[in-house]
């Protein structure tokens, strides 16, 4: 006798739901803490491309690009973030705590699998952005204050390169990597999100302080002169991925949206936070990408803080590069912190006996009197050797601007517009050939279409890069 569709559900959620039901014993997150949870991890290193992004795109498909990446990105947390319950989107049993999860309840396991390897790609892809941008910073605060004393024709190298910087911040990220999980995390993302917002600040009060100086708005509807058509071409693609490198917080979202208390439901405070960060994104980045093109115009740096397109005030400099160096310290955690979970989720449900695994060691900290932090032998190594990973790809290809492009072509499809799609369709039980369904194929379509030009245009941007 066949299995009905309710029976097929009914087993679905008998043999997860002890994983998934109430994973978290008590969740406390409201509106704003969700609001400041996005802005720490996505208002980081894709902020500070945008204005290179703008000049290459020009004066109308700059500002254009990022309002349309701002409406897919809402769009897609939208999506998602009815398919945090199963089946019912308000009052379903399961909570489904990540992406590759709601991947695996609604399309099945082989989607999961697909899911899982794009998702922490994209997650270490993340990681490894911000400990380039975060050695960049770091570099460049040195070379302000050696600027600022030698003047601005003196020879301030530090090095050809950055690596014992992104060692640096590799060493801080194995000791930030030790915090439990997302639920210990508040006072980081309030932290990083501060400083985010400052940073963002900064970029925008010197770039108009360029402009007023300058008395003059600089570039064109036709974005940054290249060599060739084909150079062109390619530098526009490029563009297109590093603000899509800049939108998109889908791989998260349901791990934000499993802190939050109802009621009210989760999902109408998670849309709610969601259109709050999206317009906050969205302003920042048309201030830092369209201010920062008007006081560049062809010559705007890659980064816009860390170019040397501002000398003074240098302690300003100074204080919004480190402001950026404090962010990524946390953005890294965010994004990290998934990885961590899976990971550790599976090698507690495999092993549950082995003592490497499950004990955990209380030490006494003694520079602080009474206080006591518990390790993990597991979660320490584990954890360690993940950052060497990612600090590693990041000494091998110090590329920003062509890092970000790939990262977000390769990400941003699948992530923020095919899977929340799926699930849509599977969820609401969209009939095929309706209007609904080619609406939403038909915008899925056009999204892959765009990253797979960017895709190109980046690794061919990489590729130039590492042979150059």
């Amino acid at each position: 006798m066949m299995d009905t569709k309710e029976d097929n559900e009914s087993r679905v959620i008998t043999s997860t739901e002890t994983q998934l039901r109430d994973s978290v014993s008590a969740r406390t997150g409201t509106l704003w803490t969700a609001v400041t949870h996005i802005i720490t991890g996505v208002i980081g290193a894709g902020v500070l491309s945008l204005a290179w992004a703008t000049a290459e795109l020009g004066w109308i498909a700059g500002p254009a690009a990022i309002f349309a990446f701002a409406g897919v990105t809402l769009l897609s947390a939208f999506l998602l973030a009815d398919c945090y319950r199963y089946p019912d989107p308000d009052n379903g049993p399961l909570r489904l705590n990540s992406y590759a999860q709601a991947v695996k309840v609604y399309l099945g396991k082989k989607n999961e699998l697909v899911c899982g390897v794009v998702v922490y790609i994209n997650l270490m892809g993340f990681c490894i952005a911000y400990t380039i941008v975060t050695a960049t910073c770091i570099r460049a605060i040195m070379k302000s204050n050696c600027y600022h004393r030698k003047g601005h024709n003196a020879t301030c190298s530090y090095g050809d390169n950055n690596n014992n910087f992104m060692v640096l911040f590799g060493l801080v990220q194995i000791f930030m990597s030790q915090i439990p999980n997302f639920h210990d995390m508040l006072w980081l993302s309030i932290v990083a999100a501060i400083m985010s917002l400052t940073y963002s600040f900064t970029g925008i009060g010197l770039a108009l302080g360029k402009i007023i100086e300058k008395r003059k708005i600089e570039g064109s509807v036709k974005g940054s002169p290249a060599e060739n058509r084909g150079a062109k071409v390619c530098l526009v693609f490029q563009a297109l991925g590093n603000i899509a490198f800049s939108y998109p917080f889908s791989i998260i979202l349901l791990e934000i949206q499993d802190t939050l208390r109802s009621p009210p439901a989760e999902k109408i405070t998670m849309k709610k936070a969601s259109t709050v960060a999206v317009f906050i994104q969205t302003f920042f980045f048309l201030c830092c990408g369209c201010l920062g093109y008007a006081a560049f115009g062809d010559s705007t740096p890659g980064n816009l803080l860390t170019g040397f397109g501002f000398y003074e005030p240098f302690w300003l400099v100074d204080f919004a590069n480190a402001c950026i160096v404090l962010h990524l310290v946390g953005g890294c955690q965010v994004y990290s912190q998934p990885i961590f979970a899976a990971m550790e989720r599976w090698l507690s449900e495999k092993y549950p006996q082995n003592k490497f695994i499950s004990r955990f060691y209380v030490l006494k900290l003694p520079m602080l009197r009474g206080e006591t932090v518990r390790l993990n032998p597991m979660r320490l190594c584990m954890r360690t050797v993940y950052v060497v990973i990612t600090t590693g790809v990041a000494v091998m290809f110090p590329y920003f601007n062509e890092v970000l492009g790939v990262l977000g072509a390769i990400g941003f499809w699948p992530l923020a517009v095919y899977f929340p799609v799926e699930m849509c369709i599977m969820q609401k039980k969209i009939q095929s050939w309706t209007r609904p369904w080619l609406l939403l194929r038909g915008f899925s379509f056009v999204c892959l279409f765009v990253c797979l030009l960017s895709l190109v245009g980046s690794i061919y941007g990489l590729v130039g890069a590492k042979l150059g």
